[in-house]
């Protein structure tokens, strides 16, 4: 039998309360079971994004946990997206208080040919808003905003667009990608 004094068990609840804020803020737990059903992506590579009925809703997982989103009951076309992977799509028939698990492995395609030149985002306002290039999903911004990660991409001009995950305004540049050279887009 394990004893504990008031001084320990207080950073325990702390700790157990912030996990807690954190899976309410993530639309992981169920709060209301009649309001909403859940989509659970379970997705290899987890840095493909899911789109329902269109819209996108972020990446498939984060740190290699599949994510789980909350969406009205009812049928529902999902697709995941990676442009480094054939595309996926199904429907999915959701139910109240229930979850759908999604789950599937990309089949990659082959990788860009050189010269390549490197793409890398800065997070404006959430690490999961989309990056498109030409009017295709190519990520988040996330995945391409530190010193190990960027995109890589054939040499040519392109049109960035990031759109929030959380809706509102989109950012779009124009950029011209060179052959060894880095793009910052802010």
């Amino acid at each position: 039998m394990a004893f504990h004094s008031k001084s320990s068990v207080k950073p325990v609840c702390r700790g157990v309360c912030a996990v807690v804020a954190l899976l309410l803020a993530c639309g992981t737990l169920i709060c209301k079971p009649g309001d909403s059903a859940y989509l659970k992506t379970k997705v290899d590579p987890g840095r493909a994004g899911v789109f329902v009925d269109g819209k996108y809703v972020g990446p498939a997982a984060n740190f290699r946990i599949g994510r789980t989103y909350a969406l009205p009951p009812g049928k529902h076309e999902v697709k995941l997206l990676d442009p480094r992977y054939e595309d996926f799509t199904t429907t999915v028939d959701l139910v109240a208080g229930k979850t759908v698990v999604v789950a599937q492995t990309l089949k990659p395609l082959p990788p860009p040919k050189p010269p390549l030149g490197s793409l890398k985002t800065t997070v404006i306002a959430s690490k999961f808003d989309a990056v498109y290039l030409n009017d295709k999903y190519y990520g988040h911004t996330g995945e391409f905003n530190n010193c190990e990660q960027a995109l890589m991409l054939p040499a040519g001009e392109y049109t960035v667009r990031i759109d929030p995950v959380a809706g509102g305004s989109a950012f779009t540049k124009k950029v011209q990608i060179e052959a060894g050279k880095t793009v910052v887009v802010p």
